[in-house]
């Protein structure tokens, strides 16, 4: 039996094993959200919004939080198109 550790996605805890990576620990939780992740749509940012590489290791505690991947234009409020 592997060793278990607690981690949180977008809020909510979930136990899963020591060996697996980010995108893993998604998938374990949500696999639609895993699938955007792959496809782009979607990215992995710690709980201060930096990039976390989907391969990264995953640690008892760890934060994480799924976020569009980016912005368009149109979503932007600030974005001047001159």
């Amino acid at each position: 039996m592997s060793e278990s550790v607690r981690i949180y996605i977008n809020g909510k805890p979930i136990d899963v094993e020591a060996s697996v990576t980010a995108l893993e620990a998604v998938a374990s939780w949500d696999e639609t959200q895993a699938t955007a992740i792959r496809g782009g749509e979607r990215m992995i940012t710690d709980s201060r919004g930096i990039l976390i590489g989907n391969d990264a290791p995953v640690h008892n505690g760890a934060i994480f939080r799924i976020v569009r991947d980016r912005q368009s234009a149109g979503d932007d409020p600030d974005f001047d198109s001159l």
